[in-house]
């Protein structure tokens, strides 16, 4: 078992009290857009937990991964809109994906955000090394490195390759993209020494900072991240367009009623008071936030999509 997924399966006991909000009929599904085992797959079976110990009723997961999260997503749609499939996920499927794959779904007209339960960033990161200190000694290192050095990205047309191609045009590098089908073989090879930097998610980088295998030179969130708080933020470094955060939460058919997407949006917010679920989540470094309402969720999930639109063509990205 990773090390990271034990303080999660850890809290998977804990429950809720009844709630007066119940779905009566027969089970919810939770559609993972991840293969089990992942961050987003043990999240998802943490809320499938205390979700079914408050709706009194069964709340299974069901893995549907590829495409870039698209096969999850057509699974969701192609079921009615009545409450009963959900989809637990991170918003870079329906705000990276789309402006480099052709679907057959409008990310943001067919799909309805319901709620958030956590945010992170992503964590520029190498593997150690010793002559390397701060950001001004990588960036040195790597243009000492013209024409041979490398960054890595967890896909084509995502917020980790985004984040590469614009460090390489503000610092006048000449880094090589490699993209790989997800975050664990990419890191593989940050840490291997074989490519020299990735912008990662938080949640697969920190494990590995904390092991001493990768070493973090800053953070695109707003702020700096509780979990590293000596590493400076991309605005810090005079890179404010690097400013990639996420959300995890739980969408649904863009059709699902007022009165029902209400109804989730309660039941979800409940769960993401529960402190131990908020440990759980801060444990593989996520940050717990419900805050924002379904439309507000489908205000940003717009400019984001947007922003992700505009670099797409700034850098004419196509799947390789």
């Amino acid at each position: 078992m990773k090390r990271w997924m034990a303080p999660l399966l850890a809290w998977a006991g804990i429950t809720l009290s009844a709630s007066a909000l119940a779905w009566p009929d027969k089970p919810v599904k939770l559609v993972v857009p991840a293969p089990a085992g992942g961050s987003m797959d043990v999240v998802a079976r943490l809320l499938a937990q205390h979700l079914s110990a408050d709706i009194k009723q069964s709340v299974i997961v069901e893995n549907r991964a590829g495409a870039g999260g698209a096969i999850g997503i057509q699974a969701m749609l192609q079921a009615p809109a009545d409450g009963y499939t959900l989809m637990v996920t991170s918003n870079n499927v329906l705000v990276e994906i789309p402006h480099v794959m052709k679907l057959p779904y409008d990310a943001l007209k067919d799909v309805k955000p319901i709620a958030t339960f956590a945010r992170s960033g992503l964590l520029l990161v190498s593997a150690p090394i010793p002559e390397v200190n701060d950001f001004s000694g990588l960036v040195a290192r790597l243009k000492a490195r013209q024409g041979k050095g490398s960054f890595a990205s967890y896909s084509t047309g995502t917020a980790s390759h985004y984040a590469g191609l614009i460090l390489n045009q503000k610092l006048g590098m000449d880094l090589q993209h490699v993209p790989f089908p997800g975050s664990p073989p990419a890191l593989l090879q940050v840490m291997g020494g074989q490519i020299d930097i990735m912008f990662d998610g938080i949640a697969t980088s920190l494990p590995q900072i904390r092991a001493g295998k990768l070493k973090a030179y800053a953070f695109t969130g707003p702020t700096r991240s509780a979990y590293l708080p000596d590493v400076p933020t991309t605005t810090e470094l005079g890179l404010s367009e690097i400013n990639a955060v996420g959300w995890l939460g739980v969408i649904a058919r863009g059709s699902l009623p007022d009165d029902l997407t209400q109804k989730i949006s309660v039941a979800v917010r409940k769960v993401a008071t529960v402190p131990a679920f908020n440990e759980a989540l801060r444990s593989v470094g996520l940050t717990p936030d419900s805050q924002l309402s379904s439309v507000q969720l489908r205000d940003e999930l717009s400019e984001t999509s947007a922003r992700n639109a505009a670099i797409v063509r700034q850098f004419g990205i196509k799947l390789d």
